[in-house]
């Protein structure tokens, strides 16, 4: 069995959640024993990333832009790529570079399967663009998919929009290796950024883009902060749309030594931020399945999220709060559970288990692994 992932971008200072999953389930197969190649642009890659792809097959094209990731890749070279594997993985809607090797890989009688990672429905900039999109290629690809992989049950709904039956839509939720996890460091973060021991640290980990919904969790935490002075709100993430906003909304004001911008953070910074946080904050007007939540669970760091992360098995194991997606809920939600410093520490105990149990990319990679062979079988 040889497998090809595709995906707009593999680092995820550029590429998120999709390209850390890409990156995460490659590295799983490979543990398997099974060969695997990534084709992705270039666009933010690191030699950091590259070289923890070592075991993985490779393939970095440039873009022609930075805002639409159009592939400098040719034909003739997609194809012989598509050629030399069984399955093709496609994870990201958006993606021009997706959607072209998906006709390739029709073309040359491969299957593919297709996870849209939570980004099937319109949402933020270039809406008039993405349903111009949608009507010359985004349907079609999704259509003649082998298979439709949906991160959480919530996403099923969203296939369902897009005229796909329940018995194409398979459920493979995101996952994390614990092994990353074993060298997190929560003094060396709180030493890096200045924070005493006793300090009460709340992490927001990601882009600061509105999809993402560090404005909300601004004003939801403006709204309890006096109440919680021991409380720091760290925001971990690229500035995008909403940084330079945030930042100028904080600077000068009460709670500006309370509120912190520390940028991207990645590896092992970022396991020592989860670490240290007593509480990680999940805010998104719209997710699949946060893995930054499952990445909290595995060093025992609770999480408040919101119901359109798909992911309410959080509160219902006593992991953390699930809120609405508005500043009001957010901030009770947020206050209830800071008020109890050592019931968080139990609730972090309690995903952490639940993680374990159920969110390991070696588990789920056999659930993957059934999957391309059933498909592969089905196109012979």
């Amino acid at each position: 069995m040889k497998v090809l992932h595709v995906c707009d971008a593999i680092d995820p200072s550029v590429g998120g959640g999709v390209a850390e999953r890409t990156f995460q389930l490659a590295k799983a197969l490979v543990r398997a024993n099974v060969s695997c190649m990534v084709l992705a642009t270039d666009a933010g890659v690191s030699k950091t990333r590259i070289d923890e792809l070592r075991g993985v097959e490779l393939v970095l094209v440039g873009s022609l832009f930075r805002r639409f990731y159009v592939p400098r890749i040719s034909l003739s070279k997609m194809q012989d790529l598509v050629s030399r594997v069984d399955v093709v993985h496609i994870t990201g809607h958006w993606s021009l570079l997706g959607t072209v090797v998906a006709r390739v890989s029709r073309k040359l009688g491969k299957p593919y399967v297709y996870c849209p990672a939570g980004s099937l429905r319109i949402f933020g900039r270039s809406a008039f663009l993405k349903k111009i999109f949608n009507q010359v290629i985004g349907y079609e690809t999704v259509a003649k998919a082998a298979r439709c992989l949906a991160v959480t049950a919530l996403e099923r709904e969203h296939f369902h929009e897009y005229g796909i039956d329940d018995s194409r839509i398979v459920l493979v939720p995101n996952g994390v290796n614990p092994v990353e996890a074993k060298e997190a460091n929560a003094s060396r973060f709180l030493e890096r950024h200045g924070f005493d021991r006793d300090a009460m640290v709340l992490l927001f980990l990601g882009r600061l883009s509105p999809i993402k919904g560090p404005d909300i969790l601004l004003e939801a935490f403006s709204r309890i902060a006096n109440r919680f002075p021991e409380a720091h709100l760290v925001f971990a993430g690229s500035d995008d749309e909403l940084g330079c906003g945030l930042k100028a909304e904080v600077k000068g004001g009460a709670l500006a030594q309370r509120i912190h911008f520390v940028g991207f953070l990645s590896g092992l910074d970022k396991q020592d931020a989860l670490s240290a946080a007593d509480l990680l904050i999940v805010p998104s007007r719209q997710e699949a399945m946060s893995l930054v939540a499952l990445e909290a669970g595995l060093v025992g760091t609770p999480v408040l999220l919101t119901d359109q992360c798909g992911f309410n098995e959080v509160q219902e194991i006593g992991g953390g709060h699930v809120s609405s997606v508005d500043a009001d809920s957010l901030a009770r939600s947020l206050a209830e559970l800071i008020a109890d410093r050592n019931e968080l520490q139990k609730m972090g105990q309690r995903l952490r288990n639940l993680v374990l149990e159920r969110y390991t990319w070696d588990g789920l990679t056999k659930d993957c692994l059934d999957l391309y062979d059933e498909i592969v079988v089905a196109h012979k």
